[in-house]
């Protein structure tokens, strides 16, 4: 089992120095991964684009896994995403992981005049995804789906309208992992899941922090299983929250969702874990001393 940390994009956090900073903090400290949260809107609160942060993350650090935690793909244009992507992979040398689902916070997307529909963001999350490994092959593209067109051709002096690859690839190969999120027990994410490289299963009902029990991650294991029609490396990412000053007991608690199937877990340094209740400052201290007390690999 590896270990990252995963935080917000906003509050104390929407600033990508600060972001950068903490990620190089993380590392130091022995986590494996550290992932942000991807949103536009969050209350009154500053927030910072991801993919800026990112970058900053990936030059500040050598060695931790880096992406978002996770990336609503259905409000991104794949195209401009698949250049993102590719320049994150080639700045952190390989370290890029992609976190998708369909997004969260129906207010967020009406007020911006996106999507609210969820079968149609989903709908919009599959061709996206089709889109953007296409790209990522380096052969010519020529997609004309019912959410995106993408159909380079070869024109001015020279060009004899031929399809055109959008080079340059990921570093990575076959690609980038694909890690694909969604809430357990609604079951179309965790089939989309299924196609990719990893699920990050939620849970309705729970708190910030909370994590599913370890055999409702076995029933998530299972059912994405039933549905993989590859042999190659999977992962499952679990969520959650240890205590860095008891670290046998957060150990105990990670070694319970290792021995269920998990492959990665995630410490989720969010203010409302540590007791925030909307008022008042985040309890950043905390929060920089959870990530400083390291991973619960006992």
């Amino acid at each position: 089992m590896r270990f990252g940390i995963t935080v917000p994009n906003f509050g104390p956090y929407g600033d990508p120095r600060v972001l950068a900073d903490l990620a190089r903090s993380a590392e130091a400290a022995g986590w494996d991964g550290v992932f942000v949260w991807d949103h536009v809107v969050w209350g009154p609160f500053p927030v910072t684009d991801p993919w800026v942060a990112l970058a900053a993350m990936a030059v500040a650090t050598e060695r931790v896994r880096l992406g978002p935690m996770v990336t609503p793909l259905p409000r991104r244009r794949p195209v401009k995403l698949a250049r993102e992507t590719v320049a994150l992979d080639q700045l952190s040398a390989g370290r890029f992981v992609l976190g998708v689902g369909i997004g969260g916070g129906d207010a967020e997307w009406a007020g911006l005049g996106e999507e609210t529909d969820l079968r149609t963001r989903g709908a919009m999350l599959d061709e996206g995804l089709d889109v953007l490994t296409a790209i990522w092959s380096g052969q010519p593209v020529g997609h004309h789906g019912r959410h995106y067109v993408v159909d380079p051709r070869s024109e001015g002096a020279g060009g004899d309208g031929s399809p055109l690859p959008l080079l340059p690839t990921p570093i990575q190969t076959p690609r980038v992992p694909i890690w694909v999120a969604g809430f357990w027990p609604t079951k179309p994410p965790f089939r989309r899941a299924a196609r990719w490289d990893g699920v990050f299963p939620l849970r309705d009902g729970l708190d910030f922090g909370e994590t599913m029990p370890p055999a409702e991650l076995r029933e998530v294991i299972a059912y994405t299983a039933e549905h993989r029609t590859t042999d190659g490396p999977f992962d499952v990412v679990v969520a959650g929250r240890t205590p860095g000053e008891d670290q046998d007991r957060g150990a105990t608690k990670a070694a319970a969702y290792r021995d269920a199937g998990a492959t990665w877990w995630l410490e989720d340094v969010n203010p409302w874990a540590f007791g925030w209740q909307w008022e008042g400052d985040w309890p950043v201290g905390a929060m920089t001393e959870r990530i400083a007390q390291g991973p619960p690999r006992g």
